[in-house]
């Protein structure tokens, strides 16, 4: 099957993330969903994924709308390895080490397996000496990579999801 199915008893919408704008269809955006249930009622309930309205009829010749699917988060806290990795995670892990002066994660795909780098700008030139700072605070292992000061772009970016689904 392509794409996800929506209940009709739910109203999804695709928005530009931070605006609640909607986007056109087929753009990718954040998912907003409204729920009339009664017992749990949701009204406009950012959920901080994207995805995309699927255009034109299902394959199955359901005519409810689709979307795409999960195509990632509209902020930038993401699961790596079922995990939540969150800005304020990172923060936290330069906060603690006076040698850190930025850090960024990756998140990347190894085959079927996720795989974080902890990209570090720092005066040190081994990585390892950070290895079980980044596990403490992140709750999770990975490759940390020091880089000379300045190499990290200065775009807001802590958390840089790389992976693709397609």
């Amino acid at each position: 099957m392509e794409g996800m199915i929506i209940d009709e008893g739910v109203i999804v919408e695709i928005v530009t993330p931070g605006t609640g704008t909607p986007v056109a269809d087929g753009e990718v955006g954040e998912v907003v969903v409204t729920s009339l249930n009664p017992d749990y009622p949701l009204i406009r309930f950012a959920t901080g994924d994207l995805s995309a309205v699927l255009t034109g009829q299902s394959p199955c010749g359901r005519t409810n709308t689709r979307i795409k699917g999960w195509m990632g988060r509209a902020d930038q806290t993401t699961k790596i390895k079922g995990m939540f990795v969150r800005p304020e995670q990172v923060a936290a892990l330069v906060a603690k080490h006076h040698e850190i002066h930025k850090a960024r994660i990756i998140a990347t795909r190894e085959g079927e397996r996720d795989a974080m780098t902890v990209q570090i700008e720092s005066d040190a030139t081994d990585g390892s000496k950070f290895e079980s700072a980044v596990f403490e605070t992140l709750k999770l292992r990975g490759t940390v990579v020091v880089l000379p000061k300045g190499s990290l772009p200065n775009d807001g970016k802590v958390i840089d999801d790389q992976r693709s689904y397609d």
